[in-house]
């Protein structure tokens, strides 16, 4: 399975904290993030979103149906978010858009095996993908992505 996991780009601050936008900068880091997702994402790619404005807005740039999902709220657990991506099982990739912390311990716990607060920059994408080999399943980074090394 592929999973990728995607911060969701600058915002601004202030409450309600799921009403929150994204900067001018925000914008433009989803917009770099996914012109590289449009050349590397696979196109039976299923896409999951956090309900909070600032997710929403950063999978807009992206200009592909996705699904709002609020078990990957910003409280959301590295367990509620595994079951609703449905790690390790799913048949096609999936693309989480959210938040930290739980992005960061997600990723520590798949490579790792424990829930560690790794941080998770905005607007960066961690592609994390679980092959088996000689019958033992290994995860493995595919790659790390942010919008200052994305070439338009």
């Amino acid at each position: 399975m592929d999973l990728l996991l995607w911060r969701h780009a600058e915002a601004e601050a202030g409450e309600p904290d799921l009403g929150r936008a994204l900067t001018p900068k925000g914008h433009k880091q989803a917009q770099r993030m996914a012109h590289w997702l449009e050349r590397n994402l696979p196109s039976t790619c299923r896409i999951l979103v956090s309900p909070a404005v600032r997710t929403v807005q950063t999978a807009e740039a992206l200009g592909r149906k996705f699904r709002l999902i609020a078990e990957i709220g910003p409280d959301a657990t590295p367990d509620q978010v595994l079951k609703a991506v449905n790690w390790p099982h799913a048949r096609e990739p999936v693309l989480a858009i959210g938040h930290q912390p739980w992005l960061g311990q997600v990723a520590s716990l798949l490579l790792t095996g424990s829930a560690q607060d790794w941080p998770v920059r905005k607007a960066n994408i961690w592609w994390i993908v679980q092959r088996e080999r000689d019958g033992v399943a290994e995860n493995y980074v595919k790659a790390v992505i942010a919008p200052e090394l994305v070439v338009k």
